[in-house]
């Protein structure tokens, strides 16, 4: 079984990883496959992987059921082991890059509860922060919030100064915002609205939006849009759809502004906010094509 699979910045690379406990990268470009490696260095099963920024080079990590996290490394064409961390006490569920203006910086979600911050030193060694207890039973997902906060474009100077945040979804059926301070990872706010094990959580990027966003998943079957205009400091919960099977993955545009959800009904939809607040389905894998470009009209009408 494949577990995850992700593009690369340029979207030239496909990076995968399976219950064969291997990790498979390919060059997808003009629309041709081609194997370029294949990573073995798991002793279970891969869930997840991740690209970082190209700023530093190509690096790829992956994450698994065998407690590890690994960071790998392309040199001249040949990819091997730069970095292992195995400080967690069971299966790694989720790791995530941070912007890369915070650095060369990694968030990983265990189900021992804990959520461990992995980041490079200027020497070129690794240190690694730990939340303990951060999600009773486990930490199924992490993501990582947008360097810039928005409306920080249309601030004077100083209000470009970025603040390090993350949030995390466990199987508590919580939401939790994450922020550095002082060099110590704190809550900042607990988000309440699911009623089943939170399966993925993602921030939308925020450059040109008014508010920050945050998608949610669950057990419950349920999509939950978590909205933030900064004044008032709170999450406001809007459902997004209530769907026939649990929903395993939530992921946003480069734009922040389109919605992808897959789930156990084994459909792919996409849906975008209307200008009346309205999430619309704009896309979906099990419609005709008369019907997505009905819904796609309806979307740019709104």
């Amino acid at each position: 079984m494949i577990h995850d699979a992700q593009m690369d910045y340029y979207g030239t690379k496909l990076a995968t990883c399976s219950s064969d406990r291997s990790l498979k990268i390919f060059d997808v470009q003009s629309g041709q496959q081609t194997l370029l490696a294949d990573l073995r260095g798991h002793e279970g099963p891969v869930w997840q992987v991740a690209w970082s920024h190209p700023i530093y080079n190509s690096l790829l990590a992956s994450c698994g059921y065998d407690r590890r996290v690994i960071i790998w490394k392309e040199t001249n064409g040949i990819w091997s082991k730069l970095h292992e961390c195995s400080n967690h006490d069971s299966s790694v569920n989720s790791i995530c890059w941070a912007p890369h203006e915070f650095g060369l910086m990694l968030a990983c979600g265990s189900s021992d509860g804990s959520i461990s911050i992995v980041s490079s030193t200027c020497d070129g060694t690794w240190e690694m922060k730990k939340i303990n207890n951060a999600h009773t039973i486990g930490c199924n997902a992490v993501s990582w919030g947008p360097a810039i906060h928005p409306g920080a474009l249309l601030e004077p100077s100083g209000g470009h100064k970025t603040v390090k945040k993350f949030v995390s979804g466990g199987c508590d059926n919580l939401i939790k915002i994450w922020r550095e301070d002082d060099g110590q990872w704190v809550e900042e706010q607990k988000l309440e609205g699911h009623s089943d094990w939170v399966r993925d959580v993602a921030w939308a990027p925020s450059v040109g939006l008014p508010k920050s966003v945050i998608a949610s998943c669950s057990q419950d079957c349920r999509v939950i849009i978590w909205m933030n205009d900064g004044k008032s400091g709170s999450w406001e919960p809007q459902i997004l759809h209530k769907f026939n099977d649990v929903v395993w993955h939530v992921s946003w545009s480069i734009t922040g502004n389109i919605l992808a959800v897959s789930g156990g009904d084994n459909k792919v939809s996409m849906w975008k906010e209307t200008l009346d607040g309205r999430w619309v389905c704009i896309s979906d894998v099990n419609r005709g094509q008369g019907q997505v470009k009905e819904a796609l009209t309806e979307a740019t009408a709104s």
